[in-house]
């Protein structure tokens, strides 16, 4: 399966409005995405609580994991993003 590190850009990390703009859009994509915390255990990305429960703040390396390079690339580029802005 493909994989992407990608640094959190939002300032805050991915709290609430973070997660729930990721987790809107791999329900759209259709896709089977985890992320994970360098080391630690994956997270179904389909779910914003489960996205908080990572803990990753801003500048914090994030791991997505999916089906397909498209898929990951675009939830990839969303992690990246300063989604507070």
């Amino acid at each position: 399966m493909p994989t992407q590190t990608v640094t959190v850009g939002s300032a805050v990390g991915l709290h609430a409005r973070p997660a729930a703009i990721i987790s809107e859009k791999v329900e759209e994509l259709g896709a089977e995405i985890t992320l994970a915390v360098p080391g630690g255990e994956p997270v179904d990305a389909g779910s914003s609580l489960l996205i908080m429960t990572l803990g990753a703040g801003n500048g914090d390396k994030v791991e997505v994991t999916g089906p397909d390079q498209a898929a990951v690339d675009t939830i990839a580029a969303l992690v990246a993003q300063d989604l507070d802005a």
